[in-house]
């Protein structure tokens, strides 16, 4: 074995010239594929295709049309929507809005069908009409029928009356990428029209169609941004900590050969990135330094010690080589184990950053050491100082040992208890920071006019023509009456309301006839006059299936974290099975398929992330050839993820996708330090010193790269910090503590673990 790897460095130095040109040429045909790489910003990306929460949603649009929509909140600075300037702004928006592309339909106080009495006649028309000529009398009827009217208060208008609604559903095409640019873009030019017209009143847009594109425009933020601070971060951190520009130099070209091959690669594969897992090149970069810098390290030691560049670059790649692709195999199977994930961008993240990890290992070991061969490496006075700092280091530990082992379990127990209070849960109204102006605009819209977030259930009468039966109006107005008792509703849009509405229509508009027809087939007489007074565009097929065996109803929800999404629907199911059995299966809708995922990722990714944990520590065993010690190297790279998410329960309180994949990311990368660390310890247990000098010779042979690389590690991610998308800069905050408390127990803990299990001298 001692020969092949000899054999190998001396091809490499000799045929340096070719090794680059053969490398070069690898890089950009690989590179050639980032013009197939694809960007998509539908939330559907996040889920897989046979996601029972997705098919639910699927059948309930099938069956009611589509559930992309658009809210406009209109809010007038004076108080009220009910006055003409208001109602006349409204009136012209509503108008305007079913030019905008893809819209099918548009629901607002203005357009509202109302339905009154005429005699023997039933009257349908607007509820506002031509708004400038409106009385104060049309204006204060229009104030009672909006306030009192079930499916308007609470939806289209605020129930104080202070800011109206205008809702805009759209059918989208397959790719729904452009179309969403296409609309928002419409949208905008609306709105500043609609602004410049009427200064007196603001607007605000939300809805899940904004929010896709809000999305993009945080993928976009992101990949323009953090990827070349993350670039300069590693450059300058590197030339910092290493005094070398020309080792930074050479570190600075394997990243470029890493990244560009990966991303590459990802498009000869045709993958399709979302804001979830585009920040597969800035990982790579981060991940892939790692083995760059123990090289250079390692080879600016030998030259600091009098070896010439060649000599010191190959007793580099000698030493480094077993540890390097050791830890090449535990970080690629770290993120290997995010295909347990039930999210599928995280499955395409884990795999890209894997075969990152592996083309940073090959380069590493074939460009790294030639582009070393061909610059003026020289070594800088600094690093002596470094030199005795982890002496110095070293000496403390094995001095202070017993006091660092039982300190650093009694901080550990104590941040660990913080994973108690984790609520493993998340909310998608907050995906986005308060930097883009849709997270302002929903927050506008929650908190006063209605909820974003929704629960839809498709209400089945058991035969077609049903939906009329007394029976079957009945168990809906109690299933509607049902959740406008619960804490957590805002409003209910239900069938039994329109029912309601007709009866007292027929009977003259007597409010004592404000109940449910008790004649199925006078109710079926007068669902069809009224679908028969409807104008175009308004009738109620997103209500009614067309066999008119289910309707719709729609719950809107404060706004709630998934987990109360969750247990509101489990609430609901309970009084579906002990009141009213078969009426309804589990809730669909948007929000309730995000909030089944965050679980469910948890779900898979924890038996990921134990299978990855065993295969490493099998790894472990096999390289130390020793059970024990094995199996005790895992123990500084679990409790570390363990203490982070126990500090993020005293911080935050809560975690969702970002946890569920963090401690697999998370692992992968921190048992890196750790074979390095024990690798370095093992070899001078085999050259005869005992446990404590074994560990000062660990500590000044790889302490300054250990240190290097988690400075650059923990930077790295936390640029993350600074991203807009929740998922994204929690995940990276929760890496950084991860990584970092692993750099202190790898100083700290580890060592004193290894001389209290390792007393033995040889």
């Amino acid at each position: 074995m001692t020969g092949i790897v000899e054999s190998f460095i001396e091809t490499i130095l000799r045929r340096r010239w070719l090794v680059l040109a053969l490398a070069a040429l690898v890089m950009m045909a690989l590179t050639a594929g980032v013009g197939f790489v694809g960007v998509t910003n539908d939330y559907r990306s996040l889920f897989d295709e046979d996601n029972p929460q997705l098919a639910s949603l699927d059948e309930l649009e099938a069956t009611f049309g589509s559930s992309n929509r658009a809210l406009i909140a209109v809010a007038p600075r004076n108080g009220s929507v009910f006055t003409r300037a208001t109602l006349g702004a409204l009136e012209d928006l509503t108008e305007a809005a079913w030019q905008t592309p893809y819209s099918m339909r548009v629901d607002s106080l203005s357009n509202h069908s109302h339905s009154q009495a005429d005699g023997d006649e039933l009257i349908v028309q607007p509820l506002v009409d031509d708004a400038d000529a409106l009385t104060d009398a049309d204006l204060e009827w229009i104030r009672e029928v909006a306030l009192n009217t079930p499916e308007i208060a609470g939806r289209l208008v605020s129930h104080d009356g202070e800011v109206a609604g205008l809702v805009i559903d759209f059918a989208l095409p397959d790719n729904p990428d452009a179309a969403v640019f296409e609309i928002t873009n419409h949208l905008d030019h609306l709105l500043e029209r609609a602004r410049a017209g009427n200064p007196d009143i603001s607007y605000y847009l939300t809805g899940d169609v904004p929010l896709t594109r809000a999305f993009a425009d945080a993928t976009r933020d992101d990949t323009e941004t953090l990827v070349p601070i993350v670039f300069a971060i590693i450059a300058g951190v590197a030339a910092i900590l290493l005094r070398s520009l020309m080792g930074t130099a050479a570190i600075v070209a394997v990243l470029i050969f890493t990244v560009n091959t990966t991303v590459g690669f990802a498009g000869w594969l045709g993958t399709v990135f979302n804001p979830a897992n585009s920040g597969v090149p800035i990982i790579v970069m981060t991940v892939a330094v790692a083995h760059s810098v123990h090289i250079v390290e390692k080879a600016l030691a030998g030259i600091g010690r009098g070896l010439d560049r060649k000599s010191a670059i190959a007793e580099s790649i000698r030493v480094n080589a077993w540890p390097v692709f050791l830890t090449s195999l535990t970080t690629v199977i770290g993120f290997l184990s995010l295909n347990a994930s039930d999210s599928p961008p995280f499955r395409v993240l884990g795999n890209l950053v894997a075969f990152g990890v592996f083309c940073a290992l090959v380069y590493s070991m074939t460009v790294l050491p030639a582009v070393l061969s061909v610059l003026p490496l020289r070594a800088r006075p600094g690093r002596a100082r470094m030199s005795g700092f982890f002496d110095r280091l070293g000496d403390f530990v094995v001095a202070r040992r017993t006091v660092l082992l039982w300190s650093s379990v009694v901080v550990a127990a104590v941040l660990i208890t913080g994973v108690p209070r984790l609520e493993l849960t998340d909310n998608w109204t907050s995906y986005l920071s308060e930097r883009y102006q849709f997270r302002k605009d929903t927050d506008f819209v929650i908190e006063n006019l209605t909820g974003i977030e929704t629960l839809e259930y498709t209400l089945h009468s058991g035969r077609d023509g049903g939906i009329t039966e007394p029976a079957y109006l009945g168990n809906v107005e109690a299933f509607a009456d049902w959740f406008r008792k619960q804490p957590e509703v805002l409003h209910v849009q239900a069938f039994p309301d329109i029912m309601k509405r007709l009866n007292k229509n027929m009977h003259a508009d007597d409010p004592d006839y404000y109940s449910l027809p008790d004649d199925p087939e006078l109710s079926a007489q007068y669902l069809l006059l009224y679908e028969l007074s409807l104008p175009f565009g308004r009738d109620l097929n997103n209500r009614i299936n067309i066999a008119k065996s289910a309707t719709r109803m729609t719950v809107v929800l404060r706004s709630l974290t998934s987990q109360a999404q969750r247990e509101l629907d489990a609430r609901a199911q309970e009084w579906i099975r002990g009141s009213a059995p078969g009426l309804a299966s589990e809730a669909s809708g948007v929000s309730i398929i995000f909030a089944h995922l965050s679980q469910r990722n948890i779900v898979s990714m924890l038996t990921g992330t134990i299978i990855a944990m065993a295969l490493i520590s099998l790894i472990l065993v096999f390289i130390f050839r020793s059970v024990r010690v094995g199996l005790v190297s895992v123990v500084p790279n679990f409790i570390p993820a363990a203490m982070s998410l126990g500090l993020w329960g005293f911080l935050v309180g809560n975690v969702g996708l970002a946890g569920s994949v963090m401690t697999a990311i998370a692992f992968g990368i921190v048992v890196d330090d750790t074979i390095h660390f024990l690798t370095k310890y093992h070899r001078a247990r085999h050259d005869g010193l005992d446990a404590q000098e074994a560990v000062r010779t660990a500590f000044r042979t790889v302490g300054h790269a250990l240190l290097t690389t988690t400075v650059v590690l923990v930077l790295g991610f936390l640029v993350f910090a600074s991203s807009g998308f929740e998922v994204s800069w929690a995940l990276g905050l929760l890496v950084s503590l991860t990584i970092s408390f692993a750099l202190l127990a790898d100083f700290l803990f580890l060592p004193p673990l290894l001389m209290l299990l390792d007393r033995k001298k040889t």
